[in-house]
């Protein structure tokens, strides 16, 4: 029988540090977290360090996998840049690995997400191809083909949030304008579900109660509450979300083919609200596609384990 092997996850967010001592199995043994100090680099890096430390203490750990909100370069050692972090051209890799002992990679968040889902989650039967898309504040993702994570020729594919979507439409964050993030994110959500309760208060009368009445003190966790209770307006929201996910994600299947498509993130907590909405958007994009076969979506099943799952997974293979 052959032995077990362990290795460290770390999911590196705007807002906290995320860790566990995961086996070959995708189960996650042990787990920690700390909140992070987003403007300090230094303090982000001790944080980190101390994390995997306190994770390695009485455990045969391999090695180490640090997913970032951020550019990684294909190397996957230095983080070339972080929207959410003060990360700029850090030798991640390097640092930590000395610290601490142990081989270490360094991967995207949606990446790490992405072949978590691919290996233990919701593309788990899939041998070959998947294709996530994570809908968050913003919209991140990651392409699986081959059974080998896309990553680009610099290290940066899959932006999958940046696709143009509507021309001429909203700012995006990256600098263009019209970007999917704009109209299928939960920043999106809430952005529709105001204009929607400031032009119809009468049809946002629950989801204006949850915000004291103040249209702009909607938020995402809000009109996902007064969706499943009824509320016509946040309803629509998702509806809008979702009719723009479907067609983006009915572009991924005519672009790549692949066995399946993953949402993923916290907009997912809404279910039907979102992925009914969702799979008819694609259905009908896909119209003429209807005598052959095409990716089923799904959504993600590992939830906020995903980045330590991924994160550990893809150290153990490198």
């Amino acid at each position: 029988m052959a032995a077990v092997t362990l290795t460290i996850g770390v999911d590196v967010g705007g807002t906290k540090v995320a860790g566990g001592v995961v086996d070959d199995t995708g189960t996650v043994l042990v787990q920690t977290r700390r909140d992070t100090p987003a403007d300090d680099v230094g303090k982000t890096r001790d944080v980190i360090i101390e994390l995997v430390a306190e994770l390695a203490a009485g455990h045969d750990i391999q090695a180490v996998g640090i997913g970032a909100a951020g550019w990684i370069d294909a190397t996957r050692s230095t983080v070339l840049f972080a929207p959410n972090l003060a990360w700029r051209d850090e030798p991640l890799r390097a640092y930590v690995s000395a610290a601490v002992g142990l081989p270490v990679i360094v991967e995207n968040d949606g990446n790490v997400a992405a072949w978590a889902e691919f290996r233990y989650g919701a593309a788990r039967h899939a041998d070959d191809s998947m294709v996530m898309f994570t809908i968050g504040t913003g919209v991140g993702g990651g392409i699986v083909l081959g059974g080998e994570l896309v990553r680009g020729a610099h290290g940066i594919a899959a932006e999958l949030g940046h696709m143009l979507t509507v021309p001429d439409g909203h700012q995006c964050g990256c600098g263009r304008l019209g970007c999917i993030e704009q109209y299928a994110s939960g920043s999106a959500l809430v952005r529709f579900a105001r204009a929607a309760a400031r032009q119809e208060p009468h049809r946002a009368a629950a989801l204006l109660e949850l915000a004291d009445g103040e249209a702009e003190a909607i938020t995402g966790p809000m009109v996902t509450a007064a969706a499943k209770s009824g509320d016509p307006v946040s309803a629509e929201a998702f509806a809008q979300v979702g009719r723009w996910l479907g067609t983006s994600l009915a572009d991924m299947a005519q672009i790549l083919d692949p066995q399946i498509l993953v949402v993923g993130g916290g907009v997912i907590d809404a279910g039907d609200l979102l992925m009914g909405p969702t799979r008819r958007s694609f259905t009908e994009a896909l119209a003429q596609r209807s005598r052959l076969p095409v990716a089923e979506i799904r959504p993600a099943e590992l939830g906020n384990s995903a980045g330590v799952i991924g994160a550990a997974d893809l150290a153990r293979r490198a």
